[in-house]
């Protein structure tokens, strides 16, 4: 829903790039309208049993036309495969895009350490 969507707090990390918290299924269309054009989940199914798995984030972005890619972090720290792979989708994938983990931070410390290696 629209509303629920308007409560993500997005944060710009760059002209391209934005990082927020758990998003839900129905918060693809909406992201695909404000234009964003790939999403990144890197949050870990299962962190949160009220979380909805990737598999329903993923369904609901193609059907958005979003592109999507799980490269999910744990809170034991990001490896060097991690900072590699978040590399190759900032590379590949369309922009803007949106990436999340549940607060976010993860994914800002993630977009950092592309920049630090």
């Amino acid at each position: 829903m629209g509303s629920d969507m308007t409560m993500l707090d997005i944060r710009p990390i760059n002209d391209t790039v934005g990082v927020t918290g758990q998003i839900q299924p129905e918060d693809l269309a909406a992201l695909a309208a404000r234009g964003f054009k790939s999403v990144v989940c890197n949050r870990p199914d299962g962190e949160d049993a009220a979380q909805p798995a990737f598999a329903e984030i993923e369904t609901a972005a193609k059907a958005a036309g979003l592109e999507i890619r799980y490269i999910p972090v744990t809170h034991a720290g990001i490896t060097e495969e991690q900072v590699s792979a978040f590399r190759a989708a900032l590379d590949d994938m369309p922009k803007p895009l949106l990436a999340f983990c549940r607060s976010g931070a993860r994914s800002a410390s993630l977009h950092a350490a592309t920049r630090g290696a």
